[in-house]
């Protein structure tokens, strides 16, 4: 009888490994949207500021 057990956890093994490859897989594209959403708005940030430098900049130059 536990042969038998053995044989079923065997044969199961596959497919626990691919639900868990697809979960795995699932998470990272989550995360790495996430990831990005905030790289663009830290992005938008510092280009905002650096076209506020360059403005000033160029308001002292014709000063």
């Amino acid at each position: 009888m536990s042969g038998n057990g053995m044989f079923a956890v065997m044969a199961l093994l596959p497919i626990a490994f691919y639900v868990v490859l697809i979960f795995f897989g699932i998470y990272f594209v989550i995360k790495a949207v996430k990831y990005m959403d905030a790289k663009i708005k830290l992005d938008r940030e510092k280009n905002e500021k650096i076209d506020r430098l360059i403005e000033a900049i160029n308001k002292e130059k014709n000063h």
